[in-house]
Parts: C-alpha cells; structure tokens; sequence
C-alpha cells in the first residue's frame, strides 16, 4: 500500500469516499461482518451529515443507580427528567434543547420523541485579549435509559444511541465505576472515540472529601486502561447533583464543545477510521507479488502442455514430411502416399486461409483427459498462487478465483487457440521444387532407357536386324542399360536424401509450430486468465488507496 503522510490532512468527506469505495471493493472478497459494519458507518455517516451540522448530540450513559438523571438536570439547570429512589427511572430517551431550530429532523433521526426547549443556541467565549472570540452552537442534551436494565427494550437503546450521539458521557458512581460491563462492553470498545467522550464520577458527596482523589485516581488509571487518554476533556471529572461540585466544569466542558460544532465530525472522522481498519485488518497484511514475464511464461507453458501442442507440433512435423515425399519421392511410388491422410487433416487443422472465421473453428484434437485438466488446473493454480504471493488471505482466494473464472471455458478456448494458429499447411518448400525436377529428369531418362531397351527386344523379335546399342568406355553396359539404372539409383538416391532433408525440416518446421502455438496459447492465456488476475489486482491497488484515503494511515 502507499498511504497517505500522516501529516497530510484528509477531509472528513474524502474520508467518506474512500470508505465508500473500499466497501464496494470489499464486498464479495472480504468477511462479510467487516463489510456490513463498514456499510452501517456509511449509512450512519451520510445520515448524520445530512442533519443539522449546528447541533451537537451529547448523550448520557451509565448503570442502575449512577444517577444519570439528577446529573441530567444539574447540568441542563432544570427538573426535567424524573429522579427518584425507584429505579430504573428512564425508560425512555429525553431531549434537553438548546437552539431549537434546525434539531427536529435530527431528534426524528435518533428517534428521540420526549424534547424539551431549554434556551436559545449557546454562546461560548474563547480566547482572550485580541484574540477572543464568540462561538454559537445549538446542543442536545439526552437522558438515556440505563445500559444494564434488565430490560432488553432498554438497553437495545443504549446500544443504539452509543454509536449515533456525538459526543458520549459516561456517568458512573463511586460503589459501580470499577463495573466490568461498563469497561468492556462499553467504554473499551469506544475508548477510539476519545476527542468526543468525557467520564463523570457522579455522586462524589457520598464519598469522604479525602477519598475523592484516590477513587478518581483509581477511576483515571481504568479509563487509561480502557484505551482513553484520560486527559483534557476526557479526563474524569468528580460531581455531584446535590451538592454542586463539579457541575459547572462539567458543564462548560459541554457547552465548549456544543459551540465548537465539531464533535459529531470528530466522531464519524473516528468511525470512518475505524471502518477503514477493520476492512483492512480484513484483508490482510502485505501485497500480491504481481504478474511478471516468468510467471506468465510458466502459465503459457503449463498450458500449452494441457492443450496439447506438442501433439500438434508432432502432427505438422509428420504432415511436412508426408508433403515433402510428395514432391521428393520416387515418382514410381508417390501414388502410394495419396493413400495416407494428412495428419493435419485428421486434426481438422488445415489453412488459416480455409475458414472465414477461425473462431468458430473446432479442431480434433482429442478432448482433454484427466492428466491434461490437472495440468492445466496446476498452471492456472500455480500462476494464481504466485502472483498474489505476499497478500493477505483474503485477496490470495479472491486472486485464486478469478483466475478461474473462465475454468469451465478454458479447453474451448484453448482448442480455438490451435485452430487459429496458422500452419502453412500448403506452403511448399524451395528445395522441394529442385528435388521433383530432378526426380522427374531420373524418372525421363528410366523410361527412355525402358523405351530404348523395348525397341531393341522388339527388333530383335521380329528379326530386324539394328545396329547394338551403343556403350560407354569402361562399362560393360549398354547405354540403354545405363540409362535405366542411372534413372532408377538417381531416383532412390534423391528419395532417400530427400527424406533425410524432410526429417531435419520438419523438425524445424515443427518448432516454428510450436513457436506459433506458444503466441495463440500466450493469447488464450491473457485473455482467459490473466486479464481476471490483472482485473483484481488493480481492485486490490484501488482498495488499498481507498483504505489509506479513509484514513488508514500504517498499515
């Protein structure tokens, strides 16, 4: 992967773009949990960014008897949640408003239907000297039914609310904030959400004014455990309702971050992030070693292999020998070849000029066998496994799959491939024209010396008195004689050699075959196999950036 810099900035809606394309990428090839979680931050993300940008949704949650509620109205200044010993008291979420113009859609959105109107947006002043300032910013505040009610209806609200508010503050009370359901189900599981998450010790008039430090020290060192950074605005804070202590940092803390209005950006940056890590924690470390000329060649072979080349090869070094004897041979004897069949032929493996579409083309070469489909599935499955070599589990099956894709295809394909190759089936050699010329001039001066020596027996038959044929010095044969044995050796002896020449030319020839076999397989292979390979591993370069722009910033 190339991630981005880590100083680099990446806008909340770049983020969102890269997590919409990974997810896309990612659907069918990774963990399908990792996809539906990724898509559920998308749809939330996309919803929440349609709502008001003004308001910031702060949410209260803890357990039974953390008092959530009086906390809700200390802070908000108002009884308007119902507190009371009979616990537990909320059932139902409760909306706290200040700013009421623009929250509706965002109150139908959390489902919230209990809402009050506290006050108007909120005013908060920073800075100082010549740099202050004043930031407006409408606020929600919301009372939450308690996270461990034994009402399931209860807490499938709290477990819907935690992933949709803006900002999260956990209320828990000196006896209950060590809870392990808290810490692992709840804050554990959010501590990524740290800029958008404050923790309350609520009711600390309960504990001695000298034990307040060390359980809110003991509650800091949890919190840190839990994965928050336990500083600033989540560093926890002591309170009390009734008592007033801590009340208005914990509030100031709230209204800072109401008028900054960027807390619900905080959190779906968070969630976007976080996403993105799952989906490339579902892909797996590292990257597919690729395709390179070795690995390519090894799949042209091992399927040329399958679809039987050299058979092929074989088939045209014998039809060139056969064509060869046709025009070299002993003219006395070619007859007899007629009688053989071009091996080509019987292979329906003629000229590429014969078929106006060689596509359609079907050869005879005989149907893969096992052996040949396991050779052919070896090369595909050995191609696959070393280019995605290096690259998470993942992608090495989504690699593996789609070299297969054509799987079911791949004979016909490569059956066509042979039948396109072009074979010179009818080319004819040079020397042959110089061997058939002279087998013709032998076969000229056999027949004359036949015709020579016919003449003479028929004169001799009918007692015609000739002169004797004459000879040549040194021979004891009469020239007709000769010219029939010169004739008949000269003829054996060009049949001969020519068949030796046609041996070492059809090896030649046959290798060219090959060659032009190799290119149509080399076609099939790049077109059937690795096309799909090169198509998925541009997917998995795209996803990776993809990753990286969503903010995945190592991997």
């Amino acid at each position: 992967m190339s991630p981005r810099s880590r100083n680099e900035t990446v806008s909340l809606s770049e983020r969102i773009e890269g997590l919409a394309r990974a997810t896309e990428i990612a659907e069918g090839r990774l963990d399908a949990d990792a996809v539906q979680r990724a898509r559920h931050t998308l749809d939330t993300a996309g919803q929440r960014r349609a709502l008001s940008a003004d308001h910031t949704v702060v949410g209260f949650f803890g357990a039974t008897g953390s008092g959530k509620s009086t906390l809700f109205n200390a802070v908000a200044g108002q009884e308007l949640a119902r507190a009371a010993a009979r616990r537990p008291t909320t059932s139902s979420p409760l909306a706290a408003i200040w700013g009421e113009e623009g929250s509706q859609p965002l109150l139908d959105w959390l489902d919230v239907a209990d809402r009050r109107v506290v006050g108007p947006a909120l005013s908060v002043s920073t800075g100082s000297g010549r740099r202050a300032s004043t930031a407006q910013g409408g606020l929600v505040l919301l009372d939450l039914p308690d996270f461990d009610s034994v009402t399931r209806e209860h807490r499938q609200i709290v477990q819907r609310m935690v992933g949709m508010v803006d900002v999260v503050v956990w209320v828990v009370d000196p006896q209950k904030y060590a809870d392990a359901v808290l810490h692992q189900d709840f804050v554990q599981p959010l501590a990524r959400h740290g800029a958008v998450t404050m923790v309350v010790l609520n009711q600390a008039d309960r504990l001695a004014e000298r034990d307040v430090p060390g359980v809110l020290a003991s509650l800091t060192d949890l919190v840190r455990q839990d994965g928050l950074p336990a500083t600033g605005q989540s560093a926890p804070v002591a309170v009390s309702a009734v008592t007033g202590q801590g009340i208005d940092v914990l509030r100031d803390r709230i209204h800072a971050v109401a008028a900054g209005r960027a807390a619900a950006g905080q959190r779906l940056e968070t969630d976007v992030q976080h996403a993105a890590r799952e989906l490339a924690d579902a892909a797996g470390q590292g990257d597919p070693h690729g395709i390179d000329k070795a690995a390519s060649e090894r799949l042209t072979e091992g399927l040329a292999r399958a679809g039987g080349i050299e058979m092929v090869a074989d088939a045209a070094a014998r039809s060139y020998r056969l064509r060869a004897g046709r025009h070299t041979g002993w003219i006395a004897t070619r007859w007899l070849s007629r009688f053989r069949k071009d091996p080509l032929k019987r292979l329906h493996i003629e000229s590429h000029e014969k078929t106006s579409d060689p596509g359609v083309h079907r050869t005879s070469v005989p149907a893969m066998d096992a052996s040949r489909k396991a050779a052919a599935d070896s090369a595909v499955r050995g191609f696959a496994d070393e280019v995605s070599a290096g690259a998470g589990e993942p992608w090495r099956r989504s690699i593996r799959a789609a070299a297969r894709t054509n799987e079911q295809r791949l004979p016909d394909t490569l059956d066509q491939a042979v039948a396109r190759t072009k074979f010179s089936a009818h080319r004819s050699s040079w020397w042959w024209l110089a061997f058939d010329v002279l087998q013709w001039l032998a076969m000229l001066v056999t027949v004359l010396g036949l015709l020579w020596l016919l003449g003479l027996f028929l004169a001799q038959y009918f007692q015609i008195q000739l002169p004797p044929p004459p000879t040549v010095q040194d021979f004891p044969l009469p020239v007709p004689t000769l010219m029939v044995v010169t004739g008949v050796v000269l003829a054996l002896f060009l049949a001969l050699t020519g068949a030796l020449l046609a041996s070492l030319a059809s090896r030649v020839h046959a290798s060219g075959v090959r060659r032009r076999l190799l290119r149509s397989v080399r076609e099939a292979a790049v077109e059937s196999v690795e096309r799909p390979v090169r198509r998925e591993l541009e997917a998995h370069h795209e996803f990776a950036a993809a990753v990286a722009r969503a903010g995945l910033t190592s991997r």
